[in-house]
């Protein structure tokens, strides 16, 4: 595994017309660069990824990611990384753009599987429209079915394109040109119609976007001689809830809420009490894999609102440390979760202290 995964993000996306550079915009609830990264750590196919950025960021680099500025246009910030692999054994590098979040780990490989034979692999797509060119004033019908609209990840032989990109000081828009303007042969193969580039905002609506939404109800006894557990919090109280987990009734409200947004039955069935091995267990080992299988279905958590049905504790003394607990165990940010305490006015259990109750609204975005 000598191969090298190289994202450029250094650009400043005028086009996207944005206060914040297009590939730190929040997308799918993450940055829009940290997709790609995410896929070729995934993808386990690297040796080394290098993030190109337009500043440094200590918090992504590690053993395996490396992050290095970017120059002024995009050949200058591909040859930074380029030389900056130089040394390392790199048999074969791919280049990609943050702008293109959403190709497959499957493309990768497809790229990989016909470098074995070739020193450039690039995706293309076709158009459906019929296209035009212009020359002075006049209008040229172009055959459609000839035209290949180039996509990254875009793979080479690491040394050719290293030689290639020394002696290059032209603006290219991508590292194929190098190899066409050398009269070098490209293997295309077909690319993949959902990995389009974001160059304007209006580009986030291309996405088949649906919502769905699930609500999760839990109530546990309160018991003596039990630590109490809130939204992954240990709470310093008098009792703890009764449970053949440790009876979390936020978690236990939003993991209903999750699966009912998913239609995937209840949190009984996907834990059921009869079983030893949930006996006692934490739940938030519960939510987590919930969330992870989220992300890769295509589903993002938009929003959580929750009720805590309680007389005591008061919600409001832990109110931001529960908030930043669940925010960490959904990977979401700290504004999607509102959390609001109930009482019932003394009525029942819950009002004799005797229990707690939850409720939960979640909302997810499904991205087709």
């Amino acid at each position: 595994m000598n191969d090298c995964f190289i994202l450029l993000a250094a650009g400043k996306g005028k086009r996207f017309n944005s206060k914040i550079p297009k590939q730190y915009i929040n997308y799918k609830n993450k940055p829009l660069f940290l997709h790609s990264i995410n896929k070729a750590i995934e993808s386990n196919m690297f040796k080394k990824i290098i993030l190109v950025l337009d500043k440094k960021n200590r918090i992504m680099a590690n053993n395996k990611i490396s992050v290095i500025i970017g120059g002024k246009e995009r050949y200058q910030s591909s040859l930074k990384a380029l030389n900056y692999i130089k040394n390392k054994n790199i048999k074969n590098v791919y280049i990609h753009d943050a702008a293109r979040p959403n190709f497959s780990i499957k493309l990768l490989k497809r790229l990989k599987k016909n470098l074995k034979n070739n020193k450039a692999v690039i995706p293309y797509v076709k158009t459906e429209n019929s296209t035009k060119y212009k020359k002075s004033n006049k209008i040229i019908n172009l055959n459609r079915e000839k035209l290949l609209f180039t996509q990254t990840p875009q793979c080479f032989d690491f040394k050719t394109l290293y030689k290639f990109s020394k002696f290059n000081n032209k603006i290219i828009t991508d590292e194929a040109s190098l190899f066409l303007n050398n009269n070098m042969r490209i293997k295309f193969i077909k690319g993949e119609d959902n990995n389009f580039k974001i160059t304007k905002k209006t580009d986030l609506d291309k996405f088949n976007m649906k919502s769905f939404f699930g609500i999760g109800f839990d109530i546990h006894k309160l018991i003596k001689n039990k630590k109490l557990y809130l939204g992954g919090v240990k709470i310093p109280f008098h009792s703890g809830l009764q449970g053949h987990s440790d009876g979390d009734v936020i978690l236990h409200s939003i993991i209903d809420g999750l699966l009912g947004a998913l239609r995937k039955k209840d949190i009984g069935t996907l834990y059921p009490s009869n079983k030893n091995k949930f006996k006692n267990i934490r739940s938030s080992n519960m939510l987590s894999p919930i969330v992870k299988n989220l992300n890769k279905d295509g589903y993002y958590i938009n929003n959580i609102d929750i009720n805590l049905i309680c007389e005591k504790p008061k919600v409001s003394k832990y109110r931001d440390r529960i908030i930043s607990s669940l925010s960490n165990l959904l990977s979401i940010k700290k504004n999607q979760i509102n959390l609001k305490g109930k009482t019932v006015e003394k009525l029942g259990l819950i009002g004799k202290e005797k229990a707690i109750a939850c409720e939960a609204l979640v909302s997810l975005n499904y991205y087709a």
